[in-house]
Order: C-alpha cells, then sequence, then structure tokens
C-alpha cells in the first residue's frame, strides 16, 4: 500500500486510492598565445614590427586565456553527478549479487500467510457465493489471516459503524467455509506527517480515539485489528505509545494486533537523506522496526513500491529487506512478506519488475541466508481484487505447495 492508497476505501479494480549554464554573451574571450592572424607569419625587413627595433612600443606581454566557464561548470557536474551514482550502483550491484545462488531446503510456507481484501467484502457488494469462490481460492494454500478493509478511520481515529455493516454476515461465512482461518479489521488513514491533513497520532484524543474504534471493532466479531497509517516516519514517538495502548486492549480480549509496516533502509540512515531531499522519508530505520515489532503480535513489511526496474533488482531487494527484518523481530511475532498482487505502472512501481516470481524467490532467499527455521514467518498477498491468475499460480507453486520428497 502506498501513501495514496490509505486515504479511501480499497475498490475493486481501483488500486489509486517526481543544460549546463550557456557562456556569458558579454564575455570576450582572449586569443590563445598560438592564435596569430596570416600577417603575423609575413617577413618583416624592416624590423618595423621588431619589438626591440628603437622608436617602437613593445606589445604587451601575452596572457593564457583563462579556463572556460562552462567546462568548469561541466567538470563540476560530472564529478557531482559520479559521486552521487557511485553509492547507487554499488548498491544496485548488491542487490543483483542477493538474487543468486539457490534457497534452502524446507523455505516455503509456515501456514501464516495473510491476505489483504477489499472493501467489497464488507459494505454488501461481495455475497455467500463470493466467499465460496474465495475459499476455493485459498484452500491448500498457506493463508491463515485475511485482512478486510473496514475503513478508513476519520482523521480523528473514529470509525462509523455505517461502514462495515457486512462484517458480521462475512465473519460467519469464512468461519463455515475457511475452519481456523481468522478475520482481522484492516484500518487505516493519511497521517498528518507530509500534510496539514489528516490524523494526527500527537494527540492524545486522537489516539484515545483510535483504540475506541478497535474496541468497537472486536466487538462486531472481527479476531483482530490490522492496523495500516501511512505516511509513519521512522522514530515516530506517539505511534509507538498508540501500539502500547492497543495491546493492551486486544490481549485482553484475546485478539490479534497486526500492523503493516514500511521498508528498512536499504543504505545506513537513508530514510533520514530522503527525508531531507524529498520531504518524504519513505524507510525506517531497522532499530525503528524492531521496536515497532517487539509491540504487535504480526507485522506485514509492505516489500513492494521500491523504485526497483528490474525483476532480479526486485528480488535482491526482497531479500535484503527479509534478513534485515529477521534480525530485529522477535521470535514471538509472526513476520510477513509483502508479495504485489497489483500490476500498477508507476512512479515507484514498474509491474514488469515487482513480480510474485521475483517476490518469492527473494523472500526465500533471504529467509535462507538468515534464519531459514523460523516457524513464525509468512508472505502477505496484496491485493485480491487486482490479482490475476498469474499471481495465485506463482504463489501456489513457488512457495504455498510443498515440493515433493526424494524416494
Amino acid at each position: 500500500m502506498d501513501d495514496n492508497r490509505t486515504d479511501g476505501i480499497p475498490d475493486d479494480g481501483n488500486l489509486t486510492g517526481r543544460h549546463p549554464p550557456a557562456p556569458d554573451p558579454g564575455r570576450q574571450e582572449r586569443p590563445r598565445p598560438d592564435d596569430r592572424d596570416d600577417h603575423e607569419d609575413r617577413d618583416d625587413p624592416d624590423g618595423l614590427d621588431d619589438p626591440a627595433a628603437p622608436g617602437t612600443q613593445p606589445p604587451p606581454p601575452a596572457r593564457p586565456r583563462p579556463r572556460s566557464r562552462t567546462r568548469r561548470l561541466l567538470r563540476v557536474a560530472a564529478g557531482l553527478l559520479a559521486l552521487l551514482l557511485l553509492p547507487l550502483l554499488t548498491a544496485e550491484t548488491a542487490l543483483r549479487l542477493n538474487y543468486t545462488g539457490d534457497p534452502a531446503p524446507g523455505t516455503r510456507t509456515r501456514h501464516r500467510d495473510a491476505l489483504w481484501l477489499g472493501h467489497a467484502w464488507v459494505d454488501g457488494r461481495k455475497t455467500g457465493r463470493d466467499v465460496e469462490a474465495l475459499a476455493r481460492r485459498l484452500r491448500g494454500t498457506g493463508i491463515r489471516d485475511l485482512y478486510v478493509h473496514a475503513g478508513p478511520l476519520e482523521h480523528d481515529g473514529t470509525l462509523p459503524a455505517s461502514a462495515y455493516p457486512g462484517a458480521r454476515r462475512l465473519i460467519a461465512a469464512v468461519h463455515r467455509e475457511l475452519p481456523g482461518v481468522r478475520v482481522q479489521a484492516w484500518l487505516g488513514d493519511k497521517l498528518a506527517t507530509e500534510s496539514p491533513d489528516g490524523l494526527r497520532l500527537e494527540r492524545a484524543a486522537t489516539r484515545a480515539a483510535v483504540v475506541t474504534s478497535a474496541r468497537q471493532i472486536l466487538a462486531a466479531g472481527f479476531e483482530g485489528t490490522h492496523f495500516d497509517l501511512e505516511p509513519l516516519h521512522s522514530g515516530d514517538r506517539a505511534y509507538l505509545s498508540l501500539l502500547d495502548d492497543l495491546r493492551g486492549l486486544t490481549h485482553a480480549r484475546g485478539a490479534v494486533l497486526s500492523v503493516a509496516a514500511h521498508q528498512i533502509d536499504p543504505l545506513p540512515a537513508l530514510h533520514s537523506f530522503w527525508g531531507t531531499a524529498t520531504g518524504h522519508p519513505k524507510w525506517w530505520s531497522q532499530a525503528y522496526f524492531g521496536q515497532v515489532a517487539r509491540r504487535v503480535d504480526q507485522i506485514a513489511v509492505m516489500s513492494y513500491d521500491t523504485m526497483q526496474p528490474l525483476q532480479s533488482l526486485y528480488g535482491g531487494y526482497v531479500a535484503q529487506q527479509t534478513s534485515l527484518a529477521l534480525e530485529v523481530t522477535p521470535e514471538s511475532t509472526d513476520l510477513l512478506m509483502g508479495l504485489p498482487f497489483y500490476h500498477e505502472n508507476r512512479f515507484g512501481h514498474r509491474a514488469h519488475a515487482e513480480t510474485v516470481p521475483a517476490a518469492v524467490r527473494g523472500v526465500r532467499l533471504g529467509l535462507s541466508r538468515t534464519d531459514a527455521g523460523r516457524a513464525r514467518f509468512g508472505v502477505a498477498l496484496y491485493v485480491d481484487f487486482a490479482a490475476t491468475e498469474a499471481d495465485w499460480r506463482a504463489y501456489r507453486e513457488d512457495w504455498a505447495a510443498t515440493p515433493p520428497t526424494a524416494s
């Protein structure tokens, strides 16, 4: 989910919810010392042009022409560009290398996967037959949690009950068709971190309203709350305070506290540099990711919208993100890596690069290198209404299927 998707209701079929200076014309270039007119090459038998001849005025000494301003600026620009491109090329090379090798045997589903579902499932557009079709789709996979969009939250943290009128009917149908699958309420909103409008977590009253909204969602029958608040800047203490309050509520009710998480800095302190340069610090520090992971039962990394142009680079990026997240996520927390089940082409996301096969391979490589035996681990599929048959097939074959054992 990107920043444009949290301030609205996910809808079926609609996901959207960055010359060298010219020379100075008044400047006259001095001729070079070897630029002479033809008459300067003729014989001068009378010595009239001889600087040493008596009665003549010696010419001023030749002075070397200063370096062209344009050339100097071009060289400076080239140097700066090289300084910027070198770290980028180094990082991209490392990502490509991350995509090499073979995943370890057994790095497949742990039956803790999740699926994001659009708002149509709770607003009356989906029927019992749709639930039956969904059940057929999910049987035999590793899906255990459904994140059903039940928001968005209002900017003051409240949630009108009219936003999810069909929740109880959906939950009952899922339990009937898919025993053991949990239905969580996906609640999101745009934060007022980069614009004047949005939800303000720094206000205690707003955080209290969000907790109240979570309480009413659980009373409606949802078995967990899944929060996706964006853009959430690394180090936000108000968010951690909110999670502490929500954890007390969900644990008292025997429910799940789940969050969607930003990606982790692929380079040290990149979120600080990027935030200064663009006003949008896209990533979290690894330390902050760990602080969030320790406060929740389940954390799903939005490992898409990565700005990578090739499948191999995207897969290497996902492998890196998987390793970084595993290093700081406690064993008691479910870690899920997001898979891109959508096909938009825009800044930050190229459909031909961010594919399910590349993401799954990256997940398996990162898991293999960091903690191949991690039990509380899975993938999260974003999003149901944009998925293709090819996406589902890649998930089943590359991740959910258990390969036959050798005899």
